[in-house]
């Protein structure tokens, strides 16, 4: 018999077994005739090139192909064997681990009903099945209440929209749509599903904003709106979810500020924002109460500013993308005095100005580090060790005033073979940022033996400048 891999499942089954044995009932559950029949013809409208019920003509809970999984709904006792009903369907071939039944080219559902057939169904999962015959979301809109996952990947020729009727999936745990034709607003049903922990809506063709009730989600971990159309702020509840670890709005339309009540997002690991219309002023300071925060992308948005000095806080830090915002200023040295664990730090296409910091060598872990196109100047300060590991990775060209020690320069040719446009350190050039700070506090300091005078300083002030 085909049952659940979910460890409540495994144990009654066996309990079941141990209760059958004992009192000498040697006959099993068979799956009733309307859901065997219902299974075939998902199968057959899947793919209709396999003999689906010649090569399963037995009881498919005890005989089917994986992917299709049964379970007791009423269990076993002395002198009963108990009911099973399926409990999971999973289609489309993913590996050689998940072997599920193949989905064919000409992949549809013709029957909307069908899956009402399912009354104890908890899981619905299709990779790469509706690839080119349209079907409509509104199939599955019949699925009874008891579902907890519903997962679509890969399928661009499933369409429609989510209705209203997702607010009756009220076990609901996991909804996954995404590569999918799938359109429209989401609707305010979607904030009634309480046992929601994950939203994958991405790389589909959303619009729209985002509702307000999203903060009833008091369960969701994972919520990824990314690759869609959708638009408008983020509403300030969004602050509320507090077990989100991960919030991906990426490529879309969203706009305004992004609101303080963010920094209750206590959890959350990836925090992903780039390519929107935000217009923030500035990096947000909120980021450095996320304490747990391993990854923060922002590039692409208008916000302007300075990079905050807020990274203390946030050692745990692996990767962050602040490409083309239009930061000012200079690089903070604490990014590398406190981000041991860094290993991608995107600064490029930005207004900074002076020096690299040398405490950027400090990131051994980093394995790409982009400074590209900005204003900065002086010496590059990374040793030949540093530049050959990080190698191609290391982009640096588009800062006219920056410049690299021969040595560097055969190390990174040697590790990548390019260097970008920057121009050769004068040998003099490392000195010169010490010059004149030493000579203010000559005054007290002798010159062959003898005072310097004040005026003598203030000569050899005027000839460096």
């Amino acid at each position: 018999m085909a049952i659940s891999s979910s460890p409540t499942y495994a144990l009654t089954f066996f309990t079941s077994l141990l209760i059958i044995g004992i009192s000498g009932v040697n006959s099993q559950p068979f799956l009733n005739s309307v859901e065997q029949e219902s299974v075939y013809r998902v199968l057959e409208a899947l793919n209709s090139d396999i003999p689906w019920r010649s090569l399963f003509p037995d009881d498919l809970c005890s005989s089917a192909p994986h992917g299709v999984v049964c379970g007791y709904s009423t269990m076993p006792t002395a002198t009963n064997p108990g009911t099973v009903n399926i409990l999971e369907l999973s289609f489309g071939y993913v590996s050689d681990h998940n072997p599920n039944p193949p989905c064919g080219p000409n992949s549809t559902l013709q029957d909307p009903f069908i899956f009402s057939a399912f009354p104890y169904l908890r899981k619905l999962f299709f990779y790469n099945c509706f690839t080119q015959q349209p079907v409509s979301l509104q199939a599955f809109s019949h699925v009874g209440s008891s579902l907890e996952e519903l997962v679509f990947i890969e399928n661009p020729s499933l369409f429609g929209s989510l209705t209203e009727s997702i607010g009756n999936m009220t076990s609901l745990r996991r909804l996954v749509i995404t590569g999918t034709n799938v359109s429209g607003d989401i609707p305010v049903g979607f904030g009634t599903l309480q046992n929601l922990e994950e939203a994958t809506l991405s790389r589909n063709r959303f619009t729209g904003t985002l509702p307000e009730n999203v903060s009833n989600l008091k369960k969701l971990r994972i919520l990824d709106l990314s690759q869609n159309g959708f638009g408008g702020n983020i509403p300030a509840a969004i602050g509320e979810l507090q077990n989100l670890i991960k919030l991906d709005l990426s490529l879309n339309l969203f706009s305004g500020n992004f609101p303080v009540s963010m920094k209750g997002l206590k959890n959350i690991e990836l925090l992903d924002l780039s390519c929107n219309r935000f217009t923030n002023f500035g990096i947000p300071i909120f980021l450095s109460e996320m304490s747990k925060l391993k990854e923060v992308y922002l590039s692409g948005n208008e916000l302007g500013g300075l990079i905050p000095d807020i990274w203390k806080n946030l050692r745990g830090i692996i990767a962050i993308g602040f490409s083309g915002v239009g930061l000012v200023g200079n690089i903070p040295s604490s990014i590398g005095v406190f981000l041991g664990n860094l290993t991608y730090l995107a600064l490029d296409n930005n207004k900074l100005t002076g020096r690299i910091p040398l405490e950027l060598e400090r990131l051994t872990m980093v394995n790409e580090l982009n400074l590209k196109n900005n204003s900065l100047s002086g010496r590059l300060p990374f040793s030949d060790k540093f530049v050959s590991r990080v190698g191609s990775k290391l982009r640096v060209q588009g800062n006219p005033e920056l410049c690299v020690d021969g040595g560097v320069i055969r190390s990174f040719h040697k590790s990548s073979g390019v260097l970008g446009q920057l121009k050769v350190c004068n040998s003099n050039s490392n000195r010169v940022a010490n010059t004149r700070s030493d000579i203010l506090h000559v005054s007290s300091s002798s010159f062959m033996g003898h005072q310097v005078p004040y005026l003598v300083i203030v000569f050899l002030l005027f000839l460096i400048m």
